[in-house]
């Protein structure tokens, strides 16, 4: 059996980012349009199917830092990752590019280690956001995304999806709940991929077009409990079209599971 077909086939996440190992360090994937933003792939999800590779390559379970890089526009259709691994032991590092024909899509590396058995000293010196419930939230439909937004289950706070009926709230800012559409629990396989799901924060301080990642790093925390995820995405600097956007993932028990950063620029 191919690792395609030993995935649970009623996810579509576990399904879309499934891999098969060709036994010589390289891995083929099919890159499918039903995670598009536009006409191209999204930066998480293509991180992810990278990740599969990767993760089937190390001994630890959790990608517990992640770095990628976009060189050129990745579409849908076959590709292949090739994994090298950099180093076993307590933590797993490791590299992988995806290409498609000659073409670099993605370059990420990650760490992995086993979260389940972390221990050690722990402070969390910022408080969980405050947001109106799931029911008291805009539900994200159709947009830009459609194919995308369908594969979520996703509430913006009504502060922060006003762009989308009325004009830009004047605040570089993207809050609210989301959980996948066809009922898979979060876990930490998925957390890069939500960690750049959510709209924009541009499109809350200025009418612009694509804003295409240049570079996405993901530290991931803890294991998330069931249920509803709770995002916030930030950005305070955009210098000649180049912006940062900050971005916290806290789970249902409460625990901050997600941290991210990346650096994107406006097409205008």
């Amino acid at each position: 059996m191919s690792d395609r077909e030993a995935v649970e086939p009623g996810f579509d996440f576990d399904r879309d980012t499934a891999v098969e190992d060709d036994g010589l360090g390289r891995f083929i994937a099919e890159v499918t349009d039903r995670w598009n933003i536009g006409i191209a792939p999204n930066g998480g999800y293509l991180v992810s199917v990278a990740l599969s590779a990767l993760r089937a390559s190390v001994s630890k379970p959790d990608p517990v830092a992640v770095s990628a890089l976009f060189p050129s526009r990745a579409e849908p259709g076959a590709a292949r990752v090739d994994v090298e691994v950099l180093r076993r032991g307590g933590h797993d590092s490791a590299v992988a590019r995806m290409t498609q024909g000659d073409e670099t899509r993605v370059f990420v590396t990650a760490t992995f280690g086993d979260l389940g058995a972390a221990t050690g000293p722990t402070a969390v010196l910022e408080e969980r956001p405050e947001f109106p419930p799931p029911e008291e939230c805009v539900k994200a439909e159709g947009g830009p995304a459609p194919e995308f937004v369908k594969r979520f289950d996703m509430r913006l706070t009504p502060d922060t999806a006003v762009w989308a009926t009325s004009k830009p709230s004047g605040r570089a800012e993207m809050c609210g709940w989301i959980r996948f559409s066809d009922g898979r629990e979060p876990d930490t396989a998925a957390l890069p991929l939500i960690a750049d799901s959510f709209p924009p924060t541009l499109f809350n301080l200025m009418s612009t077009g694509w804003v295409p990642t240049l570079e996405f790093t993901v530290h991931v925390r803890g294991r998330p409990a069931p249920g509803w995820l709770q995002c916030r995405f930030r950005t305070r600097y955009l210098i000649e079209g180049y912006l940062e956007e900050d971005g916290e993932v806290w789970d249902s028990a409460g625990n901050l599971v997600g941290l991210s950063r990346q650096l994107a620029r406006t097409r205008g």
